[in-house]
């Protein structure tokens, strides 16, 4: 796991550039930091050395010296590929995943790309063609900006790389502030930073000659087989979770597992622990019912890995704010961030390597409100369409009384209820908390287009559909790589697999979930392997005292500082900010998201903006 920098254009003392740029992004290679500049590019590159020690630096030639690679990520099927490129005539320098992927453009072009497993960003310099290739993995697994300034592109890891260039121009993206909060964060591949952007999972790029073309190399399809038993499901998720695990073990250092009291994380520990002995590490929170650092510790004792909680107080949850919006890049109102924050801090103390649960519930149904359409389907198959759409129209319009939600989307279909995981603040509220009309669209703008590729699947699966494109990839895998990599750690995400995703994406909605539970066939392939207590918990989203932290007077206080500063004046109603905080700490109604989210920007834009930022610091 690395990190890269790099822009293409002309200008003065490039080298000296590209290397304040890399150390923007030191955290994600403290080994090592190297750099290629010539006439036409600058290329920046800093290591976490996880496989070939010795070798492998970057950024990294061809035999003939044609052209040039930076990578970050992992190629867990690299040494097959390696095989077959040795076979084809390559010479191989060192024994990196890394030279695999610059051996295998040379001989199959973008086609390299479907023969990759694993999770990757990456680039090459064509020197000869003047051209930059530059693509990311499947599921968005690791991140990839880049924007325009003039003539000159630029391209990396993380947004703050950009910073130190002389041509890059701060810019809030002010328009794209109505999508942020109902959201709660930037749905799409643009950024809160105007005219940078994201380039999408499983697309490629070509820049040649000033211009970008970009293109879709792999599709994620759902095709429901439902001529197997569930036993059948569970046996084949077994064998294939077993060989991801496998995969995502390989380094050349040792490897732990984050360990949350969830079946998800669970699991995989449980799969490492046949391998190899495992450390594992969870958060946990001083005088808090629900931390899972108890359940966590239990498992681990159960199934003989060796456990390391990392124990927080609300003091040192709120000192981690300012970092965590720094590291994100974005603008993320998702408490657990901070969590994750620490938990990877902990870890980096003895690993350079993890793995952990992420993408779970979007491969095998596992969020809770996947359990709506059983429900709801019921009343809409029983109901006239018209009848429906005229109740809830009306329960909008009431006061809340019980039922009263369920009215409301029972008059709806799913792609005009379900936006994903997050749903902040609604179209009409939104605006009261804005300083400024801004012309905004329904979150609808957003989504369509998922729901027209996913027509025919059942609601269920456009679910899983829509958050495989837009919450898992705009809000799970931000934080964890960004978390992990502020903490110079390797996240890896075995359930976040092609092999996975190949079999989960047959799995019918009935052996997903039921009106009980979530994950149906991945709980009962993990009950094999622990506790029926552990494999069937209910999902928990990464649970915080953060609620009643935001009632006690210096939480509040300090989240109120931000709620009426210069900054908060400018984008937002203030009066209307406060409000929200005073109802919240009256507990007249459980608002932490929706303070959460206009916090986290207030404080993102304080690191970015602010001339005593940490963006503007050396």
């Amino acid at each position: 796991m690395c990190g890269f920098a790099g822009f293409l254009g002309k200008c003065e003392n490039k080298e000296q550039i590209v290397n304040e740029m890399m150390k923007r992004i030191v955290h994600r290679g403290p080994d090592s930091q190297e750099s290629y500049v010539d006439d036409d590019v600058a290329l920046g590159f800093v290591r976490l050395s996880i496989i070939d020690l010795s070798h492998g630096n970057q950024p990294m030639e061809n035999e003939d010296g044609s052209m040039v690679l930076v990578f970050n990520g992992e190629i867990y099927n690299y040494q097959d590929i390696r095989k077959d490129l040795v076979a084809a005539g390559h010479v191989f320098k060192t024994n990196s995943d890394s030279e695999v992927l610059i051996h295998g453009y040379e001989e199959y072009g973008k086609d390299l790309l479907n023969k990759l497993r694993g999770m990757f960003a990456f680039t090459i310099w064509d020197k000869n063609k003047k051209k930059l290739f530059g693509a990311r993995d499947f599921f968005g697994i690791k991140p990839y900006y880049y924007t325009k300034m003039g003539e000159t592109f630029m391209f990396g890891s993380e947004l703050k790389a950009f910073v130190p260039h002389p041509d890059f121009v701060m810019e809030l993206n002010e328009e794209r502030l109505p999508d942020y909060l109902t959201f709660g964060c930037l749905p799409g591949y643009d950024t809160m930073m105007k005219n940078v952007h994201k380039l999408p999972p499983a697309h490629y790029y070509e820049y040649e000659n000033g211009q970008m073309t970009i293109k879709r190399y792999y599709q994620p399809e759902f095709n429901i087989d439902n001529s197997k038993s569930m036993e059948q499901f569970v046996d084949e998720i077994e064998d294939t979770f077993r060989k991801s695990v496998e995969a995502h073990k390989i380094a050349d250092v040792e490897v732990g597992c984050f360990l949350s009291a969830g079946v998800d994380s669970s699991y995989v520990a449980c799969e490492l622990s046949k391998i190899q002995k495992v450390k594992t590490y969870t958060i946990g929170f001083d005088s808090f019912e629900q931390s899972e650092a108890g359940a966590a510790a239990n498992l681990a004792k159960e199934i003989g890995v060796e456990n390391y909680p990392k124990i927080i107080g609300s003091e040192e949850y709120f000192d981690s704010v300012k970092a965590v919006q720094y590291h994100l890049d974005e603008p993320l109102g998702n408490p657990s961030a901070n969590n994750l924050y620490y938990v990877s801090k902990r870890a980096a103390e003895d690993l350079k390597v993890v793995l952990s649960g992420e993408g779970a519930d979007e491969m095998f149904g596992g969020y809770n409100v996947y359990k709506e359409p059983l429900s709801v389907g019921k009343y809409q198959r029983m109901v006239p369409k018209f009848i429906r759409k005229g109740i809830g129209s009306v329960a909008a319009k009431l006061p809340d009384f019980k039922g009263r939600n369920f009215l409301i989307r029972g008059s709806k279909t799913v792609a005009e209820r379900y936006i994903g995981n997050s749903y902040v603040f609604e179209v009409g509220e939104r605006d009261e908390y804005l300083a400024k009309k801004y012309p905004s669209q329904p979150p609808q703008w957003f989504t369509k287009k998922f729901y027209d590729e996913a027509k025919d699947y059942d609601d269920v699966t456009k679910m899983q559909y829509m958050d495989i494109h837009g919450w898992m990839v705009q809000e799970i895998l931000l934080k964890a790589d960004k978390m992990s990599m502020s903490q110079s750690l390797e996240l890896r995400v075995p359930f976040l697999d092609k092999e996975i995703f190949a079999l989960s994406s047959t799995i019918p909605a009935k052996y997903k979930v039921s009106k009980e539970n979530t994950k149906l066939a991945l709980r009962a392939a993990a009950n094999r392997q622990m506790n029926d207590y552990s494999a069937n918990r209910k999902k928990a989203a990464f649970p915080t005292p953060l609620p009643q932290w935001l009632k006690e007077d210096k939480y509040y206080n300090l989240v109120k500082g931000y709620f009426t500063n210069e900054t908060a004046k400018k984008y937002f109603n203030s009066e209307k900010l406060v409000e929200l905080l005073d109802e919240h700490r009256s507990g007249k109604r459980f608002l932490t998201h929706k303070i959460w989210v206009i916090f986290s920007f207030l404080v993102w834009h304080e690191q970015y903006f602010d001339e005593n930022g940490l963006a503007h610091r050396a």
